[in-house]
């Protein structure tokens, strides 16, 4: 999506720490404060959301989805870990 220049919304739910040792140029919400910042989060577009493995991601998809109707919403399979193992080699990784 990111080569072929798909308008879509790229989300870390990480913490910041975790987001400076290596990211994807999304924007950073930690999952601790998606519910002050819903208005970020766009209904209009994909969303991919994403984290270390895939597991708080997918429960951040749950909630919006049940909590304020998202159906735009999909997760970065195995998180940054797969992305760093699968795409970018040379990403550190922790």
């Amino acid at each position: 999506m990111m080569d072929s220049g798909v308008d879509f919304q790229l989300i870390d739910v990480r913490e910041p720490h975790e987001f400076e040792i290596c990211n994807l140029k999304g924007q950073l919400i930690p999952m601790s404060e998606i519910p002050e910042n819903i208005d970020k989060i766009s209904k209009d577009k994909t969303v991919i959301i994403h984290c270390r493995s895939g597991a708080r991601s997918g429960r951040i998809i749950q909630y919006l989805e049940q909590e304020y109707g998202y159906n735009n919403l999909y997760n970065l399979a195995g998180g940054i870990l797969a992305w760093a193992d699968e795409i970018d080699t040379s990403m550190p990784k922790y």
